[in-house]
């Protein structure tokens, strides 16, 4: 199993940076994909970013393309969300997921393609 931990979340104002960490332990030596998701109050789960086994691969929901960046760094088993101009509509608890993968996986975009989740990290943007 992948153990997954977020944290650098926070309140800031609209037009603000965040930077979302993301920490993978446990089985980490097979490939895996990853990806973060938001769930807003009375909302479901949705996808935001993903990326795959070698960093390469990467997709994002429209609604944060060009303001979101995601990336890994394999060495360390870390994955980050670099959140720019963020709106009040941002704001949510973000996930951080996996699932184990060939090492050139288009990674999914899908909650339910996920098997290991984080307990997620609270993201509030002031208008």
């Amino acid at each position: 199993q992948v153990h997954m931990v977020e944290s650098g979340g926070g309140l800031v104002e609209a037009g603000g940076s965040l930077k979302l960490p993301c920490a993978a332990s446990g089985r980490t030596d097979t490939a895996y994909y990853m990806g973060w998701f938001r769930q807003a109050p009375g909302k479901e789960r949705e996808f935001v970013a993903a990326v795959g086994w070698s960093g390469g691969i990467t997709d994002y929901a429209d609604s944060v393309k060009a303001r979101f960046t995601i990336s890994r760094n394999k060495g360390e088993n870390v994955m980050y969300l670099e959140m720019n101009d963020l709106k009040p509509e941002d704001t949510a608890v973000y996930y951080c997921a996996a699932r184990y993968s060939y090492y050139n996986s288009r990674p999914s975009t899908s909650v339910k393609d996920y098997a290991f989740w984080g307990q997620g990290t609270q993201v509030a943007v002031a208008s």
